[in-house]
């Protein structure tokens, strides 16, 4: 090999060198770009976790808020929404309903449609005429009005609307019938009975929770969901007895 042979070979191998030295200096610059684009999307996502956090602590603050304001216009009703959504809730897992916080929602928020029901009316000791009654049964429409334009409670509106509906068609305000009454809702008739049965009331003592299972099983097919009830009778008594030992 001539002097000037081995002299372009080692400016070649010089060159090839160099060039490698750049290559591992671009990747190295890519690997600390890509890892900084990571730590940005990690800090990105921390943040908009917080947020979303935030926002559901807020939402949560608000439709409490709202449920005690129910429930203050009734001494005998205390804690009804939350027990009654508590039992929901558990009822609804039995069922396989998707957990959603909005299902909790719209389980306190039942009632807010009797926010314009005047107190004449909703403590009236005697019976109802039907120009009351009639009164009185609106509130489901009234309530999802009261939502409408909130977007955070969209589906919390289906069990506002419809927590009257009955499976054989004879409840109100819309008369649905079987399945066309949402499944959240038939889920929720069947919870808001079993407090109404269990709580004690002006007008009659409150019964246990053995003997409103019973009540509750012969009204399968009738008033509730035959499937909703199967459900819930795989669930003990021992489960609703301490949610409302719980909310005392």
């Amino acid at each position: 090999m001539t002097p000037t042979h081995a002299t372009q070979e080692d400016d070649t191998v010089a060159s090839l060198r160099a060039r490698l030295a750049e290559l591992e200096r671009e990747a190295a610059a890519r690997e600390d770009q890509l890892e900084q684009y990571a730590a940005d999307l990690r800090e990105v996502f921390k943040r908009e976790r917080e947020r979303a956090s935030e926002l559901r602590r807020s939402y949560r603050a608000t439709v409490r808020a709202l449920a005690n304001a129910v429930e203050a216009r009734d001494a005998y009703t205390g804690k009804h929404a939350q027990r009654v959504a508590a039992y929901g809730l558990r009822i609804a897992q039995a069922a396989g309903v998707e957990a959603d916080p909005q299902i909790e929602f719209g389980f306190l928020l039942h009632d807010i449609g009797k926010l314009s029901v005047p107190d004449a009316l909703l403590f009236k000791p005697g019976p109802l005429s039907e120009e009351e009654r009639a009164l009185v049964r609106r509130h489901p429409e009234v309530g999802a009005d009261i939502l409408h334009h909130i977007e955070f409670l969209d589906e919390a509106k289906t069990v506002v609307r419809h927590h009257h509906e009955r499976w054989d068609g004879a409840g109100y305000p819309d008369g649905l019938t079987g399945e066309e009454i949402p499944l959240v809702a038939r889920v929720f008739a069947l919870a808001d009975t079993l407090d109404a049965l269990t709580s004690a009331r002006p007008y009659r003592p409150a019964i246990s929770f053995p003997d409103a299972r019973r009540l509750i099983a012969e009204e399968a097919g009738t008033q509730f969901d035959p499937a909703v009830v199967a459900a819930y009778a795989t669930l003990p008594d021992e489960t609703f007895e301490n949610i409302r030992d719980l909310l005392a």
